[in-house]
């Protein structure tokens, strides 16, 4: 039976953040911060999720010609150079493929225009347009998310090619009745905040507010839909403390090896397994069941 092609897309820009593919301090020592990327191309080469799925590209929209893009890409830049870090080991494969070989730019050049400009929405559009034609053109059967600081609406919009064939992976419970929710793009600043019994009441001044401290937090593989990390939850795992004294790469270190790997890993299998033969998913489901967590 044949496996289900799928593709991957990122923001450099956030892997960069994160110094995915380097190592970071971490309680007086250095641990390497492997990106999700990284940890899907060994799992595809390791583990049963192999037999469910192929890499068949990975796709990222940081535009080359943004300055704020240059200035966040300032140590890696836009593709793979010997000369430079990079988000992943140099000889980093895949089912048999070199990663840096797959790469594939798709920019978002609208966010260079100013949030009124009457060219902002076609302009997304256009983006949209593109990336269809670059998943089409991969002949993807799914697409993960992994950081992609973009709200899509046309791909995944009730009807789309891609709707409920697109997923995300969010470092934060995505649920809206649970009391560790943190969706957005600050999930994990937000926790932080959150075990020092805070909360940022405005992302643009800074203002805090005090309230009970909330000293865990988790990860969340959802589907994509056209809000901000609300689509419906394929599985979550809550299995990351918070230490007060935490920065934000160690929290994010330990969130990604204890919960994001997890939810990614467990929802892909559970994915594969609703919408293939039994036989061919049977051993990748693993201890994951066939239901969501409830957190």
């Amino acid at each position: 039976m044949s496996k289900a092609k799928l593709v991957y897309i990122l923001s450099l820009r956030n892997a960069a953040a994160d110094k995915a593919g380097q190592h970071v301090a971490y309680k007086g020592e250095q641990r390497y911060m492997k990106s999700p990327l990284e940890y899907l191309a060994e799992a595809l080469d390791n583990t049963p999720l192999g037999d469910a799925y192929s890499l068949e590209g990975i796709v990222y929209d940081d535009d080359a010609q943004s300055p704020r893009d240059q200035t966040a890409l300032a140590d890696y830049g836009f593709s793979w150079h010997p000369e430079r870090k990079w988000i992943f080991p140099a000889d980093l494969r895949a089912q048999g493929k070199l990663l840096r070989d797959m790469l594939h730019p798709v920019p978002s050049a609208y966010r260079r225009l100013p949030l009124n400009s009457a060219e902002r929405v076609p302009g997304k559009s256009a983006f949209e347009r593109a990336l269809l034609d670059k998943l089409l053109t991969l002949q993807a059967d799914l697409v993960l998310l992994d950081g992609l600081l973009v709200i899509l609406d046309e791909l995944v919009r009730p009807g789309a090619h891609f709707h409920r064939s697109m997923v995300n992976i969010h470092p934060g419970i995505t649920r809206i009745e649970s009391p560790y929710e943190r969706r957005g793009a600050y999930a994990t600043l937000d926790a932080l905040h959150g075990a020092q019994g805070l909360k940022v009441a405005n992302w643009t001044t800074m203002e805090k507010v005090s309230v009970p401290t909330v000293s865990k937090t988790g990860a969340s593989l959802h589907y994509v839909d056209n809000g901000i990390d609300s689509g419906e939850v394929i599985f979550d795992a809550l299995e990351t403390d918070i230490a007060p004294d935490d920065t934000i790469l160690e929290l994010r270190w330990n969130n990604f090896n204890r919960s994001l790997f997890p939810a990614m890993h467990q929802g892909l299998a559970l994915l594969a397994a609703r919408t293939t033969r039994p036989a061919r998913l049977r051993h990748a489901i693993g201890k994951c069941g066939d239901s969501t967590t409830s957190l």
